[in-house]
């Protein structure tokens, strides 16, 4: 039997490794591990309650019904569904975006809309066709790591705009959008998430919106509104989308992933004519096509379920849950911290009391069985070390009531060691008792 050859002394895997690494575009420096990705092996286990990822909770999707609509879909349309389809996406999809977007406020041609892969792969198509090394991509502070990643993966330098508990603060984005300038540098576009932030949970006023739309058409500035929670208020009707206002200075992203199911990775572009067509082509390089499986899954759930009502319960639940954060953070947390209320979405920002770093706080708290992610995750300069970001989309009320109670212990024994301490405070239980590898945060 033939053996195989023993690996040569004179040539480890380090050395040849090492070869790739010289030989990698400048642009993969930019490619960092996400935090929250680098927390889920840790966070999955059955003993941690995780109030880290923003998963979804589809429990309450009719597993039935889907099967039924799957089952159908390969029966009579198989030859189809499991065929390539077109790099724009499928045309009756289309049609019923803009059936989705219209309770948003928006009137949109299906002409204009590209399906993606998820809205992630939206902002990574945008991106590579608008940005070039060293331009400026303007974000809120804090803001969503994955688009972070894209653009830092694409060479963009991000430029953090400030906000408040009304959204995005307009006076701070003239200061920046002329700091910028006076650099000598380009902005692109300003990506936002005007509601139910992620990860800060606030949402942009309705007396706001108009101002920082002003602010962007006097500057000639492109927007970039990535709106993947807006059905999922727990109050009133869904907000008016910026692109319902300005329909030529907005590139609207959608997803399915909220309102339907992740695992389906069906998102949406709605592009000005021209940047649709460059959109089309970016994503036939890319993908060739979204999948048509997918896209005519979507469809046919869509046509047969009752869609509106299945988001009214999923907006009753996530309410429930948000109610139950709240609770807990009321009842357990340190009088020191400080946190929003969420008026949908799945997401509460929190500030730590003063010498509490987040990240460096969460080994402890994996060891105490509760994980988060540190606001470290979401600035692209560094900030965000006093801040985490705590999700109750996913976890039932009773295990998000017993996360917050494990977490203000972990916090209150933390402030009790830098009473003690001070700085110096000790780190114990890292990697061998929790089995966290604490992930990179530059995010420079």
């Amino acid at each position: 039997m033939e053996q195989t050859p023993a690996r040569s002394e004179s040539h480890p895997a380090s050395t040849r490794l090492d070869s790739y690494v010289d030989r990698y575009a400048a642009r993969t420096a930019g490619m960092t591990a996400s935090e929250i990705r680098a927390l889920f092996a840790v966070a999955s286990r059955p003993e941690v309650v995780s109030l880290a990822g923003g998963m979804p909770n589809i429990s309450g999707l009719p597993l039935d019904l889907v099967g039924s609509v799957i089952s159908d879909l390969v029966a009579d349309h198989g030859t189809t569904a499991l065929q390539y389809g077109s790099g724009q996406g499928d045309p009756v999809l289309r049609e019923q975006i803009c059936d989705v977007m219209r309770l948003e406020g928006i009137e949109a041609h299906p002409d204009d809309v590209v399906v993606t892969v998820g809205s992630q792969q939206a902002v990574d198509l945008v991106t590579r066709i608008f940005c070039d090394p060293g331009d400026v991509v303007l974000c809120e502070a804090p803001s969503y790591v994955g688009a972070l990643g894209v653009f830092k993966s694409f060479q963009a330098d991000v430029v953090h705009v400030e906000m408040d508990a009304d959204g995005l603060v307009p006076e701070a984005l003239r200061q920046a959008i002329t700091a910028v300038k006076a650099a000598g540098k380009t902005i692109k576009f300003l990506y936002t998430i005007p509601n139910f932030h992620n990860p800060a949970g606030v949402t942009l006023t309705a007396e706001r919106r108009p101002e920082i739309l002003a602010i962007c058409r006097e500057h000639d500035i492109l927007v970039l509104e990535d709106n993947p929670y807006g059905l999922l208020g727990f109050e009133g009707e869904p907000m008016r989308a910026l692109r319902a206002d300005e329909a030529e200075g907005v590139i609207y992203l959608g997803s399915f992933s909220k309102t339907f199911s992740p695992g389906i990775r069906v998102g949406w572009a709605l592009a000005p004519h021209a940047v649709r067509e460059k959109l089309v082509l970016a994503q036939e390089s890319a993908t060739l096509c979204p999948p048509s499986f997918s896209q005519m899954a979507v469809s046919a759930y869509l046509t047969a379920h009752d869609w509106q009502g299945q988001i009214k319960q999923m907006r009753e639940m996530y309410r429930e849950r948000r109610d139950a954060m709240m609770q807990a953070l009321d009842d357990f947390m340190p009088a020191a911290c400080s946190w929003n209320t969420p008026d949908g979405g799945f997401f509460v920002w929190v500030t730590l009391p003063p010498g509490i770093d987040a990240k460096a706080m969460l080994p402890r708290a994996v060891t105490a069985r509760v994980a988060y992610v540190p606001g470290t995750a979401f600035f692209a300069d560094g900030y965000g070390s006093s801040s985490m970001r705590l999700s109750f989309c996913f976890p039932t009320p009773e295990r998000i009531r017993e996360g917050v109670r494990r977490l203000a212990g972990v916090l209150d024994d933390e402030m009790e060691l830098r009473a003690t301490f001070g700085a110096g405070a000790p780190v114990h239980g890292l990697e061998a008792r929790s089995g966290y590898d604490a992930p990179s945060t530059d995010l420079s």
